[in-house]
């Protein structure tokens, strides 16, 4: 990249480069290949968060981004998620573009007061005359074994919030162009990166794309069921409907990737298709993203398409156990979808 590029402000663009090379990564290595594409091309971002600089994050994510760019642009913070949050606000306020990590996504406990009553309403409460472009990376959910304080889904509670977008990548490409999509946002960006994706790997493109914040993916058409997944659920959705076609049940699988705002058009084009909905998400069941799913549906002119209640598939009304196999029972896995879809297509629910 030519001096020039590297210290002029980036322009959004929604499709990769014409001709890119395309190259399969990791979830963690598109990530990292975002964040330094935007310190690259924008010399207003900064990466904030403890333990990013020379450790390389608690996920081996930012990797050696310090070295790369200094540590005046890949900044470590004290352990104190309230600080660090309210300094990456007042940043943004202040023309930057940070990009904070947390550790993990329980520990935004700490910080909601700067992260639901100063960036997601100072827009509002000045009329306008500021922005807040912060974005927020979360390591979120289950499956590591790191028990009931490191191992929630807590994206349905910033959805909640006006003010805040919210995003849950499920591939490598979306990962890398859905961070790229956020730093380009005036307002605050919260992403919420599954853990267990990490180490998965797709084909993510060369050079600088986004994927626009609040369009959600049709990742497998069919004509029998809509399935709506985010994160994690995604694969597992897919992997389900690869069982339920071999008992010619067509499952269409849709990946929301942007929770806040919800994609009315394509899910409510999806239902009125299919004619029936199972929403599946890792956070627990009440009060989840699937009920708002349901919800939106319910109140849609696709409810009069519906051949079958809505069914959500979520997790258990508990906290995280540390036991592998308990861990496992309180969140969908693949059969759980399946047998969901089972119910909702052969009229048992």
């Amino acid at each position: 990249m030519s001096a020039a590029a590297a210290v002029a402000p980036a322009t959004a663009s929604t499709t990769p480069i014409t001709g890119a090379v395309v190259r399969d990564l990791s979830y963690a290595e598109a990530i990292r290949e975002a964040m330094a594409i935007a310190l690259e091309r924008d010399p207003r971002v900064v990466l904030m968060g403890e333990d990013i600089g020379v450790y390389g994050g608690a996920f081996q994510v930012t990797g050696d981004l310090v070295h790369r760019f200094g540590p005046d642009r890949v900044m470590d913070t004290p352990i104190s998620e309230l600080g660090g949050a309210g300094v990456a606000v007042g940043a943004a306020l202040t023309g930057l573009r940070p990009i904070f990590e947390f550790q993990f996504s329980d520990f935004a406990t700490l910080a909601m007061e700067q992260i639901v009553n100063q960036a997601a309403k100072l827009r509002f409460m000045l009329g306008g005359a500021v922005s807040v472009p912060v974005v927020m990376r979360f390591p979120a959910g289950s499956g590591t074994g790191a028990a009931a304080q490191h191992s929630q889904s807590l994206e349905a509670w910033f959805g909640h919030v006006p003010g805040l977008k919210v995003v849950q990548p499920a591939t490598p490409h979306d990962a890398k162009g859905l961070l790229l999509a956020a730093v380009h946002d005036p307002d605050p960006v919260m992403i919420f990166e599954h853990k267990l994706l990490y180490k998965t790997k797709g084909p993510v493109p060369e050079g600088h794309y986004t994927v626009p914040i609040g369009e959600a993916a049709v990742c497998r058409p069919g004509r029998d069921v809509t399935v709506v997944a985010s994160a994690v659920m995604v694969p597992r959705a897919l992997d389900a409907a690869t069982q339920l076609a071999a008992d010619g049940i067509d499952a269409e699988v849709i990946d929301l990737r942007t929770i806040r705002p919800l994609d009315r058009e394509t899910l409510i084009a999806s239902v009125a298709k299919t004619t029936r909905l199972v929403c599946v998400y890792e956070g627990v069941k009440t009060l989840g993203v699937g009920a708002e799913v349901s919800a939106l549906i319910a109140e849609s002119e696709a409810f009069d398409y519906l051949d079958a209640p809505i069914v959500r598939v979520g997790g258990a009304e508990v906290p995280i156990p540390y036991s592998p196999e308990l861990e496992k029972a309180a969140v969908p896995q693949t059969a759980d979808i399946a047998a969901a879809v089972r119910r909702v297509v052969r009229g048992a629910v």
